[in-house]
């Protein structure tokens, strides 16, 4: 059987993730698209059912339901046609109460899904420790956040807390907490093995509460510009920072 409306209940339900509200309601969230389906489910990720155009391979043992392209299309956000879709239990994001040693990547009030994900797919590429998210950040299970990651928010652990109770959590747990400001030193403190990159807001930066919990370090530009993308300065931090740290 194919479901071919767009009224069915079940899609209609499914559909509703779409929404940030909805998904904190839930604890479910949608995943779009036959590559990141596949990889949530070799991940780990918990999935409950998965929609799928006719004809399209599908991972094994998960519930499928079999929808017309007019449904899949109701069903996914993105513009390009897909062949999958699945709903997902949300992994609990809640922050630990000992840090994993490493290169914690913290981000405060960060808001353009897609510059998240490239942060999240980049943290995963070289081997930071974990992403911990300001909870006014934005939602990294946002169907944009979640292509932009390429499947890397299933890979490493990714953390929401109020960064007021955590900087200080860290840094009672050894870790040296640096954040990007246009008041800071050009010279980065000595990197060990639990360092702390925070990441602030596309357009304000860190906060002033944030600000004071951290080193502040301005990258030298031998430019004009002022200031990277939020996502570029990250990468190129966490590259400077992981190759710094000692073995």
């Amino acid at each position: 059987m194919i479901v071919t409306s767009r009224s069915n209940e079940r899609v209609k339900r499914t559909r509703a993730l779409q929404d940030a509200k909805v998904r904190k309601e839930t604890g479910l969230h949608l995943i779009e698209g036959d590559k990141l389906v596949f990889d949530a489910a070799a991940s780990g990720a918990r999935i409950r059912t998965v929609f799928a155009k006719e004809g399209a391979k599908t991972p094994d043992g998960i519930e499928t339901v079999f929808v017309s392209d007019g449904v899949m299309d109701a069903l996914c956000s993105a513009k390009t046609p897909q062949n999958l879709c699945a709903v997902a239990e949300t992994p609990d994001c809640a922050c630990p109460e000992a840090y994993p040693e490493g290169l914690i990547v913290v981000l405060d009030r960060l808001q353009d899904p897609g510059n998240l994900g490239t942060i999240l797919r980049t943290a995963d590429a070289l081997g930071a420790s974990a992403v911990l998210l300001s909870p006014d950040s934005v939602d990294p299970f946002s169907a944009k956040a979640l292509r932009a990651a390429m499947g890397s928010t299933y890979h490493l652990p990714v953390y929401i807390g109020a960064l007021g109770t955590e900087l200080p959590r860290l840094k009672a747990q050894g870790f040296v907490c640096i954040c990007g400001h246009l008041s800071g030193n050009e010279t980065l403190p000595d990197i060990g093995k639990r360092t702390a990159l925070v990441v602030g807001n596309e357009g304000r930066g860190v906060s002033e509460e944030t600000a004071a919990q951290c080193t502040l370090y301005r990258m030298p530009m031998r430019g004009r510009a002022e200031s990277l993308n939020a996502a570029v300065f990250a990468a190129l931090m966490m590259q400077t920072i992981i190759s710094r740290m000692p073995e």
